[in-house]
């Protein structure tokens, strides 16, 4: 079983700043890419920030700037530091990891984290 679990969402003023944290738990060989989602009510999921194992980084560009991306390999952990924070970042934020189960299967698996809200006050 592979778990992705989310910390750090917050309610916070506009202008202010949060670093969410997401670690992986489970059995797996190894995780590709890892990072952020965001959705709002009623609205497609969409990409915020990610991650590959080499460090190489992707940014929507609403979060350009602002957002920055980080991953500490040896925790399974990714990290998002989100400043100059807009109520338009209000969104649940999700965590995500494409991963290789095991060492003998290069398939790769899409999970999920249970999400956790950021609320931005005008």
């Amino acid at each position: 079983q592979v778990q992705l679990v989310e910390s750090g969402g917050d309610s916070v003023q506009a202008g202010g700043s949060l670093r969410l944290s997401c670690a992986a738990s489970g059995t797996f060989f190894s995780i590709n890419v890892m990072g952020w989602y965001r959705q709002a009510p009623g609205k497609q999921r969409e990409l915020v920030a990610t991650m590959a194992s080499d460090g190489s980084t992707n940014y929507a560009d609403s979060v350009k700037g602002r957002f920055t991306v980080s991953r500490d390999n040896a925790k399974n952990t990714v990290y998002l530091q989100m400043n100059s924070l807009k109520p338009e970042d209000t969104p649940v934020y999700y965590c995500n990891a494409d991963l290789r189960l095991t060492d003998r299967n290069e398939v790769q698996f899409r999970y999920w984290g249970q999400g956790t809200q950021v609320t931005i006050s005008s």
